[in-house]
Order: C-alpha cells, then sequence, then structure tokens
C-alpha cells in the first residue's frame, strides 16, 4: 500500500491529501454544529419545560383542584389540554410523596413519580435529563406552595429526548447539506489545483523529480563548458560553476534550492556577453571577448510545442566555451606558418641568386659574383646579428625575424628600432605573440596600400615597464576608440575584427595600457627582467 502510494503523482497526492482534509474538516465541522445544536435545543426544552412547570404551580386552578377529594378529575383533563397547547410531552402533578395526580398514560396515575424531587421537596425548582416511562426526556420539577409557603405538592413538566431529535434533525439537515457543498467545491478546487500541478510537473511523483534534481545537477556541474538558463525575460534563472567562472559571476550554493530569476542589468557582466544575452534570437558560434577570455557562445530557444502544458517560449539555454587558449595556440600557429612561408620564400629567392652567380662564374665574371654574394650576405646577416646580439628572448627574436622577412617578400621596409641589450622578461610567450604579432600583422596590411611601405617596430625595456611601438606609413584608423572592439576592421575581406581585440584583452590581462596615436599602436606591459636590477649588479661587482 504504502509503496504503491508512492508512484503517486505530486498531482494525485494533493489532490488525495486536500480531500481528506476537506472531508475531515467537513466531519469536525458537522459533528460540533451538531452538538452545539443538541445543547441549544435541550437549553430550549429544559426553559420550555420550567417556563410551563413554573405557569402550572402559580395557577390558583392547580392549588384549589389539589384541595379537593379527587384532584385528579379536575387536574387530568386540565394537564391534557395544556400539554397540547404548550406542545410538551408530559405534565405530571404529584403529592410530595411521588403520588401521581395527572400523567399522559391515565394506567400511571396513583403510581409514583419516577424521577429526582428531592431539591424541590426543599422548595427549589430544577431541571434535568431523566429516563421515565415515557423514556428519556427533558423535565422541570417545580414545587407548588400555598402563599402561606406551604409545599402541597409538586409539577413536572418534560419534553422526550425523541422529539428533541426531531427538532434537531432539522437543523442538522442543513448543517450537512452545507457540509456536503462545501466538500464538493473543495473538491472541486483541489482537482484544479491537483490539474495544474499535474500539468506543470509532467506527472511525475515527487520522489521521481527528486532524483532527476540531483541528476540535472549532477550533470550541470560537470560539463566542461559553461551554461546559463534565461527565463522569458531574459533574467537568468540558472548557471554551472564554469559559467560562474567565464563571467565573473558568485558561485551558486548548491544546498540552495531557492534560485530567484536574476535580471541582467543586476548582473556585472562583460558588455559583449550582455549584449547577447540581452537578444531574443538563437545564437550560433559567436565570439565575444571578456578580458580574461575568448568565448565562443552558442544559445538556443526553448519552446514547448504542448499547448496544453504552457506551450509557447518558455526561455533559453546559453553555452559557453573557452577558446582563448586556442586562440594563442592559432597565434603561435600564425607565427610559426609566418617563419615557414618566409623560410620557404628566402629558399626559392636565394637559388635564384645562386643560380646567378653561378651563371656569372661560367661567364668568367667572378668579381661581380663574388661581389653579388657578398653584397645578399651582408644585407641579411646584418639584421640577423643585429637582434641575435641585443634579444635575449626567444620567442620575440624569432618573431621579429620571421616578420622581418615577410615584409622584404611583400617589398615593405622594415625598420627595428631595439636598446643595445633586450633581456628576457617576464611576459608569457603566448602574449608576446599575440600582441607583438598582431600588431605587426595589421602594420603591414595597412602599409601595403601606401605608395612607399614602411613599417617601424620600436622596443624599449625598462626596469618595471616593457614599451612595444608598432607603427606603419599610412593614416591610422579613422576612429581609434573603437579600433579595439570585436569585428572593427578596415579590412574587407571576412574573418578579420578579431586581432586587435585579443591584442587589448592580453594587455589587460597583463595589467599593461595600450593606445592609438595616429598609426602608431603602442602597448606598455609591466614586467620584471632576467637579471638583477642595474644598482644590484654594481653592488655585487666586488672593488678592485
Amino acid at each position: 500500500m504504502k509503496q504503491w502510494i508512492r508512484g503517486w503523482s505530486i498531482a494525485a497526492k494533493l489532490f488525495a491529501l486536500q480531500l481528506v482534509m476537506i472531508v475531515a474538516l467537513a466531519t469536525l465541522a458537522v459533528l460540533w454544529i451538531w452538538a452545539d445544536a443538541r445543547a441549544d435545543v435541550e437549553r430550549d426544552a429544559a426553559a420550555k419545560s420550567l417556563a410551563v412547570a413554573e405557569t402550572l404551580a402559580a395557577d390558583p386552578f392547580v392549588e384549589t383542584s389539589l384541595g379537593t377529594t379527587d384532584p385528579t378529575a379536575r387536574l387530568q383533563p386540565y394537564a391534557v389540554d395544556v400539554m397540547a397547547d404548550a406542545g410538551v410531552d408530559f405534565i405530571t402533578i404529584m403529592a410530595p410523596d411521588r403520588t401521581r395526580y395527572t400523567h399522559p398514560d391515565p394506567a400511571q396515575i396513583g403510581k409514583e413519580f419516577l424521577g429526582n424531587i428531592d431539591r424541590a421537596l426543599e422548595g427549589d425548582a430544577f431541571t434535568e435529563t431523566y429516563t421515565g416511562t415515557l423514556g428519556p426526556s427533558v423535565r422541570a420539577v417545580v414545587p407548588i406552595e400555598t402563599d402561606a409557603g406551604e409545599l402541597i405538592a409538586l409539577v413536572a413538566v418534560g419534553v422526550t429526548v425523541s422529539n428533541t431529535e426531531v427538532a434537531l434533525g432539522g437543523r442538522i439537515a442543513t448543517v450537512i447539506a452545507a457540509a456536503l457543498a462545501m466538500i464538493g467545491i473543495g473538491a472541486v478546487i483541489a482537482w484544479l489545483l491537483s490539474r495544474y500541478l499535474r500539468r506543470v510537473t509532467w506527472g511525475r511523483g515527487a520522489e521521481e523529480m527528486s532524483r532527476m534534481f540531483s541528476y540535472y545537477e549532477g550533470v550541470l556541474h560537470s560539463i566542461g563548458e559553461g551554461l546559463v538558463l534565461q527565463d522569458r525575460s531574459n533574467a537568468i534563472v540558472l548557471y554551472n560553476d564554469r559559467a560562474a567562472e567565464l563571467l565573473g559571476l558568485p558561485r551558486r550554493d548548491r544546498r540552495d534550492p531557492g534560485h530567484a530569476a536574476v535580471p541582467l542589468a543586476d548582473l556585472d557582466l562583460p558588455p559583449a556577453v550582455a549584449e547577447v544575452f540581452g537578444r531574443s534570437d538563437a545564437v550560433v558560434d559567436e565570439i565575444a571577448i571578456t578580458p580574461t577570455h575568448v568565448l565562443v557562445i552558442d544559445r538556443d530557444l526553448i519552446v514547448s510545442q504542448d499547448r496544453g502544458r504552457g506551450g509557447g517560449l518558455i526561455g533559453s539555454v546559453t553555452t559557453l566555451r573557452d577558446h582563448t587558449e586556442l586562440q594563442e595556440l592559432t597565434g603561435e600557429l600564425e607565427t610559426m606558418t609566418t617563419l615557414s612561408d618566409a623560410l620557404r620564400s628566402q629558399t626559392h629567392e636565394f637559388a635564384n641568386r645562386l643560380h646567378t652567380i653561378i651563371a656569372l662564374i661560367e661567364l668568367d665574371r667572378a668579381a661581380d659574383a663574388a661581389a653579388l654574394a657578398s653584397s645578399e650576405l651582408a644585407l641579411s646577416q646584418a639584421l640577423a646579428d643585429r637582434l641575435l646580439s641585443a634579444v635575449e628572448e626567444p620567442v620575440l627574436l624569432a618573431l621579429l625575424l620571421g616578420k622581418a622577412a615577410q615584409a622584404s617578400e611583400r617589398g615593405i621596409a622594415f625598420e627595428i628600432d631595439l636598446p643595445a641589450r633586450l633581456e628576457a622578461t617576464s611576459v608569457p610567450a603566448r602574449d608576446l605573440i599575440t600582441i607583438v604579432g598582431n600588431l605587426i600583422d595589421n602594420a603591414l596590411d595597412a602599409a601595403a596600400a601606401t605608395p612607399a611601405p614602411r613599417v617601424d617596430v620600436a622596443v624599449e625595456l625598462t626596469t618595471h615597464e616593457l614599451r612595444i611601438a608598432v607603427s606603419d606609413g599610412g593614416g591610422g584608423p579613422a576612429d581609434a576608440d573603437r579600433v579595439f572592439e570585436l569585428g572593427v576592421t578596415t579590412k574587407r575581406a571576412a574573418g578579420h575584427g578579431i586581432g586587435l581585440a585579443l591584442v587589448r584583452q592580453t594587455v589587460v590581462r597583463l595589467g599593461g595600457r595600450i593606445g592609438v596615436h595616429g598609426s602608431t599602436f603602442e602597448v606598455t606591459l609591466p614586467v620584471t627582467t632576467s637579471s638583477a636590477t642595474p644598482a644590484a649588479a654594481a653592488r655585487e661587482v666586488p672593488d678592485a
């Protein structure tokens, strides 16, 4: 039985519970009203009996009749008439020794009265419920006294319990009808409520829903992607731990079952993410760059097709994938690709030059061949020697060499301004590739469209800062304030507009600054170098 009830849905259990409660309350109400009505009827019967008895006790005809030799002859007809007129069941006039002078049953006349008369013999009138010859009755017993105060007889007037129950029955019928109406109305209301619950809970039981909630909570917190649920108004209803980490939101307490929807305006979301969350359409693989992450966002609308179960738009579910590392690896790959392409181009160019030198030698022009070979070697070796002697950061060194080769291949003058010694810094290699690589790529593309293409790269290292400035021969971006926003680009080809946004994100994450002055992009990063400061180094040198 218990197992069978456990399988009921929440709606069925609630309906049964409400119906039982309604019936129980209605039954208690009927019993209380019945007891109260019975007490009222008995009080009315006692008051009526007492009034009739006191009237008879004060009637001079009764006192006169008691003084005759045959009181019954005069009092019996009188008592019968009074019973009919007053609506009582019996009137018994008796001697102080209980001998009846009157009774509804003439055969009982002359016999002893059954009941309590002690208080009446003492001169007090009283009422009681007693079982006599006519059955249980509510009766009043009153002494009959002369003007001198002498007790000469007693009068008992009563109403049988059966007649009080008849009077009570009419009132109880009304109460029962009202109780049944209350049960019916309550049952209809409980049924409507259970029907609503059955619709919203899909007919599932409490145990089943508890298990489902546990499963869903486990899945929600175990997946590696961020998950955000929103309602019809785009307020955030639920999010998992990964979403909290990616969006900088406070973590939810799993032990707290109540999660009120939070409007977007109340959350400090990155603008790019807030813009996507505030929309009402689906989103596929949209990129949003926050100060710390590169997110790929997918958003699906949740629509119920069942009109009977609250069909229509319910809300939306948004997944957040962190592509920060992927973008960094992509930047590294692009840098390696640049180096590879540059080396391949140089190999092809050197092969052509080698063929030219061989041809000059075959033409017996050895001096010209030697001059051509030495000039080309000096040009390429000069830049390599300069970088190798000045730059101790291998990633930056490789990146600058590759970009220099790429610029040479595209016919763009590439000038590098370096200090005499550039030590390795605390800036992560991936971040250097992202910042320097994207800035130089943008500069090369901008310079290629100018009559005299030229790109200048200046690197300066102080005790606490690394400054990188990249400029080209163009006029600079038209809107310097928006150039770092995602999707803003001056290039016509698709897929651009993310490089500078990644640069700004990386600089902000590292605690640095970035600015645009005409066609010059300048980045300043806080760093620590690999060697001691000059002052510290001087202290380590022993005196001569």
